[in-house]
């Protein structure tokens, strides 16, 4: 039996959009690719420890379980000595899973410089921690063109620039938050590092940042409690209230996130900062294994 020229046609038809419905969902999909993310530690959390022994505290945050570290601006005996310090973390077994960079770090007079040296210990994410431009929406704005001039300079380097929240970016309607500006004001490799603890204290469901911003949570804050004024939250992961299993899914399956960086500004008494750390660190590994 032949088939008319219409059937044949209207067959082609559908085999073809069926196709380019296909390459689309595989293209959408091999842009954000799931990802099965490392454990970091914000060195900020543990400044004093870091500050007194440089080389013993990471060595104990590898023995904790940590994979990597992020950088806060002490580098102990290796601040003139990057090369040094790449020989140490790859000795230790620890990766540089991003650093803590001001604007000024990044400025035309000290770029060099200062991509020299993060370039030297592996470290490929620079994240503004804070700018108070950022806390309303017109600064929002400023900040997010220096963010896209210095993202377009990182680029051919193989580097990322990026924004790191705190409390006033996250205030305000969805959509229209400063964060928000930042955001849809900056281009994708731009990475959007959300603070959990401070994005809950804004009120906010930091699982709904990770999906507004597909693959742009390359790595996220994972705190807690955020020393924020009647803020009595729980500061230790997973004796909180956060729903860390639907963030850690969304950080999986939508953010293309590579690093979970726990951070720890809130101690409980009686703990050190060290003891706090790690007592979050056992927290999220329980989720990470309540998940699987």
């Amino acid at each position: 039996m032949k088939l008319s020229k219409t059937i044949m046609a209207n067959a082609i038809k559908a085999i073809t959009m069926a196709a380019i419905a296909s390459i689309s969902v595989a293209t959408f999909a091999a842009d954000i690719a799931p990802t099965s993310p490392q454990l970091s530690v914000q060195l900020w959390s543990i400044k004093d420890d870091v500050a007194k022994d440089f080389e013993g505290t990471l060595k104990k945050l590898k023995a904790m379980g940590f994979n990597g570290v992020e950088f806060a601006g002490n580098f102990g005996a290796y601040e003139k000595d990057p090369k040094g310090l790449k020989a140490f973390l790859e000795k230790t077994g620890l990766k540089a899973s991003g650093a803590h960079v001001h604007f000024d770090k990044l400025s035309p007079e000290n770029f060099d410089a200062t991509v020299a040296f993060y370039k030297a210990i592996d470290c490929k994410y620079l994240i503004i921690p804070m700018d108070k431009r950022a806390f309303t929406p017109e600064g929002a704005k400023e900040v997010a063109a220096e963010l896209e001039v210095i993202q377009k300079k990182l680029a051919p380097h193989g580097m990322h620039t990026g924004y790191h929240n705190h409390k006033p970016e996250m205030l305000g309607d969805m959509g229209k938050t400063p964060w928000d500006v930042i955001g849809k004001g900056t281009s994708h490799g731009v990475i959007l590092q959300q603070d959990v603890g401070w994005t809950e204290v804004a009120g906010k469901n930091p699982v709904d940042f990770v999906k507004a911003y597909p693959g742009r949570t390359i790595t996220t804050h994972y705190k807690a409690a955020a020393p924020d004024e009647g803020n009595k939250e729980n500061p230790i992961l997973g004796k909180d209230t956060t729903d860390w299993k639907a963030l850690l899914e969304a950080n999986k399956t939508v953010g293309g996130t590579l690093w979970l960086v726990v951070e720890q500004e809130v101690y409980p008494e009686g703990m050190t900062p060290m003891q706090s750390v790690e007592a979050s660190l056992k927290g999220l590994q329980k989720i990470i294994a309540d998940t699987k």
